[in-house]
């Protein structure tokens, strides 16, 4: 078993290089995020060997990719850095899940109002925060005297795009118009007052 060595001494280590001499993509983050700190602390390599105990030898290695740390190593480096271990991974989880709906597409949900000229077509939903925030375009193209009125936790943003209503919120009454937002928190009740002009449209986008 190997030990990493003192500072200005030729060892390399607890590490050993990526298999079959390649840079695997977790040195290379970490190469990159140790030399931006360094540098960003204005410390010479020669001084972050002093601080983390690593030879100079060591320190160039890592930068350069060519080694893997062990968890004993990215303590060292962190802090000598003066930084936590995980702002060595950063960018390492670099897969994040989007949802794309084209133009005319989303999922149309039932909702109080559906039957009475009243749309709400989902724009996207991520599955692992599905919860998390709730596009919706809201299409209201008939005059119905069913309002819904919503309540829920979190909070609301409405963009108008076409039309013109008075949306309540509690006990106020706000006109909208296209360009017109409203951004509310949406524990109290809430919608569609009066119909103003219609077709109204507009992008409700609720936070969980």
């Amino acid at each position: 078993m190997t030990t990493e060595s003192a500072p200005n001494t030729s060892s390399a280590g607890d590490s050993s290089p990526p298999e079959s001499g390649q840079q695997g993509a977790l040195e290379a983050i970490i190469a990159l995020q140790v030399r931006r700190h360094r540098v960003e602390a204005g410390m010479s390599a020669a001084e972050l060997a002093i601080r983390t105990g690593l030879s100079k030898a060591m320190v160039s290695k890592i930068e350069s990719a060519s080694t893997s740390c062990s968890l004993t190593t990215l303590q060292r480096l962190a802090l000598g850095l003066n930084v936590p271990v995980t702002a060595l991974f950063q960018g390492a989880d670099t897969e994040r899940e989007a949802s794309l709906t084209r133009a005319g597409e989303g999922s149309v949900t039932v909702r109080t109002g559906t039957r009475h000229g009243h749309e709400y077509r989902l724009l996207g939903s991520l599955k692992r925060r599905e919860h998390a925030v709730e596009p919706t375009l809201v299409t209201l193209s008939s005059a119905s005297d069913v309002f819904p009125q919503f309540q829920h936790t979190g909070t609301e943003f409405i963009y108008m795009l076409e039309g013109r209503m008075v949306y309540s919120h509690g006990s106020y009454e706000y006109e909208l118009a296209p360009g017109d937002s409203l951004l509310f928190e949406a524990e109290g009740p809430h919608g569609p007052l009066r119909l103003m002009e219609l077709p109204i449209r507009f992008l409700a986008v609720a936070s969980h």
